[in-house]
């Protein structure tokens, strides 16, 4: 009988995930995008940038030592405008030709009063633009899909939102015509590797 509670035990631990232990997750295929919002000329103008990679990593009984490693391709940043689109990839607002690739880096989660992030939690990270890194911060919710067991963890959506001021990364071209603090939502579907 104590043969066969070990054996039973051995093999919950190979399928369940492991307390404490970090699972990766890339992104689903529904993928992701980030959206902003900046005035132009008094008229909010949103745009989109796609996300090229992202690593993210979940841990499920301690939320605050996740993280997250995403990579957006600012050539292929739009708006709904053809002129502000070539205007935003220009030398003097994102130096897309340049500076192809924005990158931001997490480094501390702060959970809300729940613990749980879907109520509400901060992500503080490195985020690099125009070969400038400067520290943001972004609210933070996590997701499962609708529908999931509370335990099923393999899909989630992620979101993000913040803003930052553009000049602080160089991106100062058009200053007479457009705000300098941008908002950003990051909205990402991911599954686990594991």
């Amino acid at each position: 009988m104590k043969r066969r509670t070990v054996l039973a035990g051995a093999l919950a631990a190979l399928v369940l995930p492991t307390p404490g232990i970090a699972r990766p997750y890339v992104l689903g295929p529904e993928g992701a995008t980030i959206s902003y919002i900046f005035q132009l000329g008094g008229t909010p103008v949103k745009g989109t940038v796609p996300i090229q990679r992202a690593n993210l990593s979940i841990v499920a009984n301690d939320l605050a030592a996740s993280t997250a490693d995403v990579t957006a391709d600012v050539r292929r940043a739009r708006t709904g405008l053809l002129l502000a689109t070539e205007a935003l990839k220009s030398p003097s607002v994102l130096a897309a030709a340049h500076f192809p690739l924005a990158r931001f880096q997490s480094t501390k989660v702060t959970l809300g009063p729940t613990g749980q992030m879907s109520d509400g939690a901060t992500l503080d990270g490195l985020l690099t633009l125009r070969g400038v890194t400067r520290s943001v911060r972004f609210n933070a919710q996590l997701f499962r899909k609708s529908g999931s067991a509370q335990d099923d963890l393999n899909r989630l959506t992620v979101i993000l939102t913040g803003s930052v001021n553009r000049r602080d990364y160089g991106a100062r071209g058009y200053g007479n015509l457009v705000d300098d603090t941008v908002q950003i939502e990051i909205k990402a579907q991911i599954e686990t590797t594991l």
